[in-house]
């Protein structure tokens, strides 16, 4: 008798996207992705009311009211009106209506809580949305927290939201990546910035992704999430709404997350502010963005930036919002690092000569869903002297760090491709390594050892060579080629290759089931 090869279950998030996939039908994942993340937010803000509910149900011989909205406000939970609980919803889920009795819920939720005013969807009753896909779908919705998972609800809610923006934005392609940095970028910028404490600022923050991130990590590293705030701004209203939602479900205060479509550069919503950290993936060589009215502006210390395009805008947007020991990490089109149109040339040298670029990180390619040009990551420090700073970071003004991370990462379809937890590391840590004082103490930024070049892959150059190379900042210039390898690991090499041919090969074969089915349905 033949072995039965072992079956491994799916994670829940991806058994639940496949399943939701499903009630999709003639629906566009751009339209219908509101659908579904309206609906988790929903779940879990009727979750964390329920629970707080039942607790104020117990203590009311104390005094405790479970309808006094004040109780709720005082605990940070929302509060949710009678017939828009998910229990109320879910017994009327079978029902013809019941894209009005959802519709009706989102209006009566922002009506009691004013921070969600304008936020929720309200795109239920719409005639191309059939009501018994809609109900099948609040029934899948309602099963993600159940038995013992009910006390984790708000984290299960939150990374199945996390995950389901993801696949949205595969799904929708180049308008997807407009509100979607991709998860291994978001995770690598935190990394590399640590950011533990302070004012955490993303004035194009899309769905909120550097927030969730920079708050994971501090709660991953033992630190103290309130002893982070955080500041944005977002121009595309549904973009932000999504955001808004995405932050609600992680029980992060959005308040200072604002909207408003001039967009950053005409219209700062944080102008007096001085940030400690800014994370940033702003939008890539934006030719549309004002500047013709802006000339003079006081951001523009380093020069004015050309009309067609905000590259060097953004970076002293960033450089003007950074407080004196403040540190930013922001992706930019690869054209940036050697482009001297119109003056760029020379706003690049003034940041050099002015000692404010700390590093660059060459990103391979496929890795943004919404574009195909070639991007690398700035990190730029206000202060790179180390004196007058508690972080325990060396003298770096002389010199910058140069990494090419171009051969990293691996493919996860034929256009995408990811960094994984091993190359996040290894950059990020060659990154604290090299900036790190070496000193032995007890601090979240101590470097695990001595910073060293390494032939084809970093190189540490003094500002001398950047002039000799009439500051032209692409890493591959700088880091060489690397060594060669006399231990060339072939089965290792060829297992790889194999894994990615196998990815090509599987989703060519997914397309041509869609194509054939298609076919099928025209035929009949």
């Amino acid at each position: 008798m033949a072995k039965q090869k072992p079956t491994t279950e799916e994670p829940l998030e991806k058994q639940l996207w496949k399943a939701a996939d499903k009630l999709r039908k003639n629906i566009d994942a751009a339209e219908y992705k509101h659908i579904v993340l309206g609906l988790i937010f929903l779940k879990y803000i009727s979750d964390a009311f329920e629970e707080l509910y039942a607790k104020l149900q117990a203590e009311e011989i104390n005094g405790a009211d479970p309808e006094d909205k004040d109780e709720y406000k005082a605990e940070n939970v929302f509060f949710v009106p009678q017939d828009a609980r998910w229990s109320y919803l879910q017994a009327k889920a079978k029902q013809p209506e019941i894209g009005k009795f959802v519709d009706n819920a989102m209006d009566a939720i922002e009506k009691e809580n004013a921070s969600l005013k304008g936020v929720l969807p309200k795109v239920f009753a719409r005639q191309n949305l059939d009501p018994t896909s809609l109900g099948e779908l609040i029934d899948l919705v309602g099963n993600i927290a159940l038995g013992d998972a009910k006390a984790r609800s708000a984290d299960i809610l939150g990374h199945v939201f996390e995950y389901f923006l993801g696949e949205f934005a595969l799904a929708e392609g180049k308008k997807g990546g407009q509100f979607y940095t991709p998860r291994s970028v978001v995770e690598l910028l935190v990394e590399m910035l640590e950011p533990y404490k302070g004012r955490v600022f993303d004035p194009c923050c899309g769905s909120g992704g550097m927030f969730v991130q920079s708050l994971k990590f501090v709660d991953s590293h033992a630190g103290r999430v309130n002893d982070i705030s955080i500041y944005g701004q977002e121009s595309n209203q549904t973009t932000w709404r999504l955001a808004k939602m995405n932050l609600a479900i992680r029980g992060i205060d959005s308040s200072q997350v604002k909207w408003n479509n001039e967009g950053s550069f005409l219209n700062d919503a944080h102008k007096d502010l001085k940030a400690d950290f800014i994370i940033a993936n702003p939008p890539f060589n934006v030719s549309d963005w004002g500047g013709d009215l802006m000339r003079t502006d006081g951001r523009w210390k380093y020069g004015a930036p050309p009309t067609g395009n905000a590259n060097f805008a953004w970076l002293q947007h960033f450089i003007y919002h950074l407080a004196p020991n403040g540190q930013a990490g922001v992706v930019l089109a690869k054209g940036a690092l050697t482009s001297k149109t119109s003056g760029e040339g020379d706003i690049r040298k003034a940041l050099i000569e002015n000692g404010l670029i700390d590093c660059i990180v060459n990103l391979p390619a496929k890795l943004f869903l919404n574009t195909q040009i070639p991007a690398a990551l700035w990190f730029i420090s206000r202060n790179r002297t180390g004196n007058g700073s508690s972080l325990p970071f060396r003298d770096r003004s002389n010199e910058i760090l140069f990494i090419d991370a171009r051969n990293l990462g691996h493919l996860i379809n034929r256009r995408t491709r990811e960094l994984s937890q091993e190359d996040i590391d290894k950059i990020a840590s060659t990154y604290h390594n090299w900036r790190s004082t070496g000193e032995a103490a007890s601090s979240p930024y101590e470097a695990s050892s001595p910073y060293e070049d390494i032939p084809g892959f970093c190189a540490s150059a003094p500002i001398s060579k950047v002039r000799e190379l009439d500051y032209v900042l692409t890493p591959g210039r700088y880091v060489g080629l690397p060594d060669e390898e006399d231990d060339f690991n072939f089965e290792e090499r060829f297992t790889k290759l194999k894994a990615e041919l196998e990815a090509q090969l599987n989703e060519e074969a997914q397309l041509n089931e869609i194509i054939a089915a298609n076919l099928l349905k025209i035929q009949f």
